[in-house]
């Protein structure tokens, strides 16, 4: 492995995520994570992750499967002096496979430390329209 690059930014981590992503290198993308063994990723599947072991040998089992590209678009973004955390939405395109994926609801949070922002957080889960949802939420008797 080599040595870490010192991101200035959350998005230079985050664009350095999906580069890593793009690519397959599940090394190189582990070199964007923060060296705790309290960070955590959540896949589509559900399947939570805790610590750099676990999530390294998922990434590396998504890309000896499947050549993976990605759409990713900010949706919302939050940052302060130590930590930021941005929502945004993904479209998976697998293999050869023109028919995208998703769209997937993603959360990273990042963290500043001594050497810079890593990525300490990523969940994603898949999104639908959200009608279901409220109308559920919506109280069908009023007492």
């Amino acid at each position: 492995m080599s040595t870490p690059t010192a991101y200035a930014t959350p998005e230079d981590v985050e664009q350095a995520f999906y580069e890593a992503l793009i690519r397959g290198d599940a090394d190189l993308m582990m070199l964007l994570w923060a060296e705790d063994e309290e960070i955590l990723c959540v896949h589509p599947t559900g399947i939570r992750l805790l610590g750099l072991v676990p999530i390294r040998e998922s990434w590396r089992g998504i890309f000896a499967t499947a050549k993976l590209r990605v759409q990713a678009e900010q949706v919302a973004h939050w940052q302060g002096s130590v930590l930021a955390i941005h929502h945004l939405s993904e479209t998976l395109f697998v293999g050869d496979d023109p028919n995208p994926h998703g769209p997937l609801h993603v959360t990273h949070v990042y963290a500043r430390g001594a050497h810079g922002w890593r990525l300490v957080s990523r969940h994603s889960s898949a999104a639908d329209d959200g009608q279901q949802a409220m109308a559920e939420a919506v109280p069908h008797t009023l007492h």
